[in-house]
């Protein structure tokens, strides 16, 4: 059996297929993919017509019944931290690609782009607990280092109690004190509560979800008989995919937790980067940022954002 690549060959790998086509494709133009790329806020005054809708201070306006938004001084540099769930789900992953596998690529590739621009970058770490916090800092070796601490950490075993995404975005809003770029990278396999802790969050810092998934978390094929284990847990369950009526009510419940994750994203008014263990890397960013790009330019011609629109 071959050795497991080192977090230099996988960094070199990138390099040359991912990092180079992004750097291409954004031409520089980093502001697509990071709406408060490097801002501190600077002043408040009232609303004015093309004033962008999500510079908006919600809570003084509430006060002064009068819109007001907010004004930044850009930075020339930026804090972006990773708040990485490792729990047990994320180890699950078809056709040969882990989740986990797909969290370690997105970490080194945004870690690059970053770096190699004099930003400074950090993550914390979850598995049962936030037990990792590697502090902000440049340059490759950095980079190297986050990726080692991924790709080395063991594998958390199957236990009693569920991921508590909770935790750690609790510990980040504890850590993190400057204005900063948060992605928390997971899959959003937990237990309920994480919502409003997200949005809290999101009222200080500029956060990006990125949500790892499966595509077979979202419809199981027929395969006939399976023993299917709960990765967090270790429960195992006997079921049969031969029974259309068992795939349409498993479709059924992931669209519903869809649905839910959605929403939850939605409310706290943070943007959700979706990848899958069978996407292109490169490509699920770039869709990402063009998505952002046409937002803002809805924005700054008056129009109101998704993630602030009435349903």
């Amino acid at each position: 059996m071959s050795a497991s690549p080192t977090p230099e060959a996988i960094l070199r790998r990138l390099e040359w297929t991912v990092i180079r086509r992004l750097d291409g494709m954004l031409h520089g133009d980093y502001r697509t993919l990071f709406r408060g790329y490097g801002l501190d806020l600077a002043d408040l005054r009232e609303y004015q017509h093309n004033d962008d809708v999500r510079h908006i201070d919600w809570n003084v306006t509430a006060r002064m019944q009068v819109p007001y938004v907010r004004e930044f001084n850009e930075e020339r540099e930026v804090a972006a931290w990773f708040l990485l769930d490792l729990s047990p789900s994320v180890d699950f992953g078809s056709e040969g690609v882990r989740k986990r596998n797909v969290a370690s690529e997105f970490v080194a590739v945004l870690a690059r782009l970053l770096t190699r621009h004099g930003n400074r970058v950090g993550a914390l770490f979850y598995g049962t607990d936030v037990d990792l916090m590697i502090p902000t800092r440049t340059g490759r070796r950095h980079v190297l280092h986050i990726l080692h601490a991924m790709r080395t950490r063991p594998t958390v075993v199957a236990r009693a109690t569920p991921t508590d995404l909770d935790v750690l975005l609790r510990a980040g809003y504890d850590a993190i004190r400057r204005r900063s770029l948060v992605f928390v990278v997971s899959d959003f396999i937990s237990r309920p509560g994480w919502a409003a802790t997200l949005a809290h969050l999101a009222q200080r810092h500029e956060v990006i979800a990125v949500r790892l998934y499966d595509p077979l978390e979202r419809e199981l094929p027929d395969l006939g008989l399976l023993v299917i284990q709960d990765s967090e847990t270790g429960e195992q369950i006997f079921v049969d995919t031969h029974d259309k009526g068992f795939r349409k009510r498993f479709a059924r419940l992931a669209e519903a937790r869809e649905e839910e994750l959605r929403g939850a994203f939605r409310n706290a008014g943070v943007d959700a980067l979706e990848l899958s263990t069978d996407d292109d890397l490169a490509d699920a960013i770039m869709r990402f940022a063009d998505l952002r790009k046409r937002r803002s330019q809805l924005a700054a011609g008056g129009g109101v954002p998704q993630h602030l629109g009435v349903a």
